[in-house]
């Protein structure tokens, strides 16, 4: 049975993510009510876009068309308040996919932000790029572009969320060169990008055309893929760390089960909306997270055995109703794009609702095409917004403008030092100023998996223990004391 724990939102105003572009120049402002309004983008997926504190739209990138042909395969261009393209803000790495791109904030800078681009289908495949809207007089200019950080192609379908320190974030990407198990987790922190913390969790993938979603509390992740797999993991904030994945669906799953495209929890947590989509049939699914089986809880809320109606991606809004893309797909070809100017109708001209996603099954009151777009068209994609403003972990070991490696180094507050010596096959553990008195001692694999634990107790703010790891396979560990007002981890290797 999954254990899941509700989130029922925030009250802290949520406003960085009010103005949404996506689609053949479509966008909804958020700020009263929904709008339709207009943008530059002309994409068949892979788009952002981020506000201010107010809700007022600063800049938006989509990857694209227009360039695919010419400069292919840096087709992404970045977008200002006034629909412009900013300064260098061109031939920026990105395939033309559906979710290959994320924009986050540079902590503790001034209107810098990074964008993260992927190469799905070429290489090399994980970039950066910084933008400055400072510059140009306020219109902003590309200061730095196609940095590289990894030469794989990545997997469609990167992610992030915010460190619990309410001031860093997490980038995630899986590597679709070699299918495997492994989670790259970035860092971001003042300092910049740290290298990526790989966990191998969970099941393997198989396929380039996967997604990654947080739940809205940050503490969740799900990921699903073409072929079929849906694995559920919890997520730690503070420490980067996955763990204790839960398998819903193996790879491969009957179509058209098995063609997951696009996923959204709702707003409590409690509900995983999932879209299929292929070539003959394409779905709409409820699945129940607090169900001892969330397979057997599946509710079917739409299905189409038709050719001309391409599934896309499911959003929550800042209203907390889940927004849902589909494109029109040609008769001749499965891939529609871009539209020719005859072919506006119902399903690209809107979106589908659904309106009350935390009531169960039918009652979440799903409105096929009920939000028009005000002329404008869409395709797969929706923004691919992290929750810009998700609140630091009140009450937790990292509820600090630092992080858990700047606290490491910290004398004023817990340090941790681990160091393993391969001989004597132990583990010497030594943390001082603690602040707990009782806590316990984990260890977990690369896995996510607890592979020993014990309870402890803090003298004077010290703890120390010579562990065994007489038995431990070689490899990768984590280090976690973990006390009523404090948690430490460190990597150890076993070799």
């Amino acid at each position: 049975m999954l254990i899941l724990v509700l989130f029922w939102g925030n009250s802290n105003a949520q406003n960085r993510g009010n103005v949404w572009c996506f689609g053949d120049s479509a966008g909804i402002d958020f700020n009263n009510g929904a709008v339709p309004i207009h943008s530059s983008l002309n994409t068949r997926g892979s788009c952002v876009s981020y506000c201010d504190t107010s809700g007022q739209l600063i800049l938006y990138a989509s990857t694209g068309w227009a360039d695919i042909f010419i400069n292919y395969p840096f087709s992404t261009q970045i977008f200002n308040s006034s629909h412009s393209l900013i300064l260098n803000g061109d031939s920026i790495r990105g395939d033309n996919w559906y979710k290959e791109l994320v924009l986050i904030p540079m902590p503790n800078e001034s209107l810098k932000y990074y964008l993260f681009s992927a190469g799905v289908t070429t290489g090399p495949g994980f970039s950066y790029s910084i933008v400055d809207m400072n510059q140009n007089g306020g219109l902003g200019e590309v200061i730095q572009k196609n940095v590289l950080l990894e030469s794989f192609n990545v997997v469609d379908g990167m992610s992030a969320v915010k460190h619990g320190n309410g001031r860093d974030w997490w980038v995630f990407i899986r590597n679709a060169s070699m299918y495997s198990n492994e989670h790259y987790v970035f860092h971001i922190t003042p300092n910049g990008i740290a290298p990526p913390f790989i966990q191998s969790v969970g099941s393997v993938n198989h396929t380039n055309a996967g997604r990654y979603e947080f739940s809205p509390d940050g503490l969740k992740l799900i990921y699903i893929n073409l072929i079929g797999l849906m694995e559920l993991y919890d997520f730690d904030r503070c420490t980067g760390v996955i763990s204790n994945p839960v398998t819903i669906h193996p790879e491969p799953t009957t179509a058209p089960f098995g063609r997951f495209w696009g996923c959204e929890f709702s707003a409590s947590g409690r509900f995983l909306y999932v879209s299929t989509y292929n070539s003959i049939e394409s779905a709409l699914f409820q699945y129940d997270l607090l169900a001892a089986n969330p397979v057997a809880s599946r509710c079917t809320l739409e299905y189409n055995p038709g050719l001309r109606v391409g599934n896309g991606f499911l959003r929550r809004g800042p209203d907390q109703k889940i927004y849902f893309s589909r494109a029109w797909e040609c008769a001749v070809s499965p891939d529609c794009y871009p539209y020719p100017d005859s072919v506006y109708n119902q399903i690209n001209m809107n979106l589908s609702v659904i309106n009350s996603p935390d009531s169960l099954g039918l009652a979440c009151n799903y409105t096929p095409y009920s939000f028009y777009l005000g002329g404008k068209r869409t395709y797969y994609g929706l923004p691919n917004n992290p929750d810009y403003d998700l609140p630091a972990l009140a009450g937790s070991p990292c509820d600090t403008l630092v992080s858990q490696n700047e606290l490491a180094g910290a004398a004023a507050v817990g340090s941790l030092h681990v160091y393993y010596h391969p001989a004597w096959e132990k583990a010497f553990i030594n943390a001082s100023h603690l602040k707990g008195k009782i806590g316990n001692l984990l260890v977990y694999d690369m896995q996510g998996k607890v592979v020993h634990s014990e309870p402890l107790r803090i003298l004077n703010g010290y703890y120390t223990k010579d562990l065994s790891m007489e038995g431990y396979a070689k490899g990768m560990y984590l280090i976690s004391i973990q006390t009523e007002k404090e948690r430490l981890t460190k990597k150890m290797m076993v070799e």
